[in-house]
């Protein structure tokens, strides 16, 4: 009687999944990345603020005082706000977090042209450009905020009751808009330089048309539908309302913003993996 031989595995033990070395590339690899965004983050600061901290002081300076000067300058003709009844206040919930934005979004829409030498290096992902550029702008934008709000209020009767996870939400919902905007602004002026000047012009009007000067529940429809698809509307309505308990503000949609944030960020991240080595090479 023939013996039967079952068939035995020619997997050799050399052949498994090294799960430690794994473990170790993936640490190296990390350590790696956390290395590339740190230097991108001093390279920032160095060439945008200066080898000094006296640079860094003229960067935050300089947006809180040209806030304070429009704010002053504003509140010459504007005694009667539409909430509350102090202009400076009102003015700087409005502006603080639009400049915020701008500033954020720009900043990372010049993400690729601006490290398009450092990319050219393997260990430097464009993703490390955009977290470096995200982390100096946002914290530099935070500090701006902190100031002008402080300064306001400790020097003006402004009877508002900030609320700090009100106003966190608010910053939260800007820079995840100005991520996703800049982010995909990061690959259309790369892949089409045009689209830069064209942008400028579209973007220009947004100063007027997110209720910065006024409240968007005074807005008349059927305008007011319109106005409302506007991310910006629903990130200053959450700041405003954030600072004066009066305000209702409950056209304030944070679901809408993120959607459109995330959404912007998640398409532009894959245009990005799938086209950044021909943007770079162009």
């Amino acid at each position: 009687m023939s013996q039967i031989s079952f068939p035995t595995s020619t997997r050799r033990r050399d052949d498994r999944p090294d799960t430690p070395r794994l473990r170790e590339i993936h640490k190296q690899r990390s350590f790696a990345s956390l290395r590339s965004i740190g230097a991108l983050i001093l390279r920032e600061m160095s060439t945008t603020y200066g080898r000094s901290a006296a640079g860094y002081f003229w960067a935050v300076a300089e947006p809180v005082g040209g806030i304070i000067l429009l704010t002053a300058i504003f509140s010459l003709g504007f005694r009667s706000p539409p909430i509350g009844t102090n202009f400076a206040i009102f003015y700087a919930t409005g502006v603080v977090p639009f400049l915020a934005y701008n500033s954020i979004s720009n900043k990372l829409a010049a993400s690729i042209r601006y490290s398009k030498q450092l990319l050219a290096y393997p260990a430097v992902t464009f993703v490390d450009a955009l977290i470096g550029r995200v982390a100096v702008n946002g914290v530099t934008q935070i500090l701006v905020a902190y100031l002008v709000f402080t300064g306001i209020v400790l020097t003006q009767e402004t009877r508002t009751d900030p609320q700090i996870l009100g106003i966190a939400l608010s910053f939260v919902m800007m820079l995840v808009l100005a991520i996703g905007v800049g982010t995909m602004n990061c690959f259309l002026f790369t892949a089409f330089p045009s689209w830069q000047v064209v942008w400028s012009i579209i973007s220009r009007p947004l100063f007027l048309a997110s209720c910065i000067f006024f409240v968007f529940d005074d807005v008349p429809e059927p305008y007011r539908s319109y106005l409302w698809f506007n991310p910006l509307i629903h990130i200053i309505g959450q700041m405003r309302r954030s600072f004066f308990p009066s305000y209702v503000g409950d056209y304030v949609s944070a679901i809408y913003v993120f959607a459109v944030g995330l959404g912007l960020f998640v398409v532009a991240l894959a245009l990005l993996q799938r086209y950044h080595r021909d943007l770079l090479n162009s």
